[in-house]
């Protein structure tokens, strides 16, 4: 069964570390000379109500978020949600160097941030799609986490909440413009995930699968591919304006087309070839993406 925690404490203790200053938020902070706490040597999957953002580097052995294995040796900032899986075995050694802040969904409640949050896709990416801060990015960082830290370890009154979730907010846009660069960077990857995305469904297609079993959903590709299916989406949207399903869309057109113009097939077979349970489905989608339907499209490029 799976261990669900639902207050910041028990998972904290859970995990053998210092009990939070707040109900509701803990900084672990080990910037500088300090070193942070070592959590427990390994844990079935669990899930939490918390957020995490953490900066860690592993030094040697992986971290499992969701489905995704996770290993890097510089530093990487990561960002758990709520109710995320997580799960690690005793090979992770973590440096005891970088911080981890740690706050109850509820902590943001009713704020700005509440909102901002769920716009933060890298709060759900797999966490192989963690960042990696450059030296100068880690130190702009540090210093907020510094802020958060003094008015965490402070007597708070009652602007510490407010000042902390101000923060973390701009700790958040940061790591927003940061995960940009990252994007940017590695845009020669992105051309390649597209490439990879497309030669994915030809396998699938060429196999006879989509036939079989159906159009493939999203989330099988990404699974395939070794991403999240969110990292998937956001990183075609942004580099083609595209979204992962508008290509698999242009996908089953275009072989639809190639299949339209065999006159021995009929309008339904090709929808079946292609995986489409209702040959409906597909005259739709064929007729939205092209303005005419399919037997109008087979009708005018007909081979004479």
């Amino acid at each position: 069964k799976m261990h669900h925690f639902k207050t910041l404490s028990a998972y904290l203790q859970y995990l053998g570390l210092p009990q939070p200053e707040h109900p509701m938020l803990s900084v672990f902070s080990a910037i500088g000379d300090g070193f942070l706490p070592c959590p427990k040597e390994s844990s079935p999957p669990i899930i939490n109500d918390c957020y995490t953002i953490s900066f860690k580097k592993i030094v040697q052995g992986e971290l499992n978020y969701g489905r995704t294995k996770y290993d890097f040796n510089n530093g990487a900032l990561f960002f758990i949600a709520p109710r995320q899986v997580l799960q690690w075995d005793s090979s992770v050694v973590f440096e005891q160097k970088g911080f981890s802040i740690n706050f109850h969904e509820d902590f943001i409640k009713g704020t700005e941030l509440a909102h901002q949050i769920k716009k933060y896709g890298f709060f759900s990416y797999s966490a192989n799609e963690a960042l990696h801060l450059s030296p100068k990015e880690e130190k702009q960082i540090e210093a907020i986490v510094e802020n958060i830290d003094l008015e965490y370890q402070n007597n708070q009154d009652e602007f510490s909440k407010e000042i902390i979730i101000s923060q973390l907010s701009t700790l958040l846009k940061y790591a927003n413009r940061f995960y940009e660069r990252q994007f940017i960077n590695r845009k020669a990857l992105l051309n390649d995930l597209l490439e990879q995305f497309n030669q994915q469904l030809v396998n699938y297609f060429d196999s006879g699968q989509m036939q079989d079993k159906g159009i493939p959903s999203i989330e099988q590709i990404a699974e395939r591919l070794s991403v999240s299916q969110r990292y998937l989406s956001d990183t075609l949207k942004k580099e083609t304006g595209k979204t992962s399903t508008e290509h698999l869309q242009f996908f089953l057109i275009d072989e639809a087309k190639n299949i339209l113009l065999d006159p021995n097939k009929t309008i339904s077979e090709v929808a079946y070839a292609l995986g489409f349970e209702y040959p409906h489905y597909f005259s739709r989608l064929f007729k939205k993406k092209e303005g005419i339907s399919p037997s109008e499209y087979r009708d005018k490029y007909k081979l004479n």
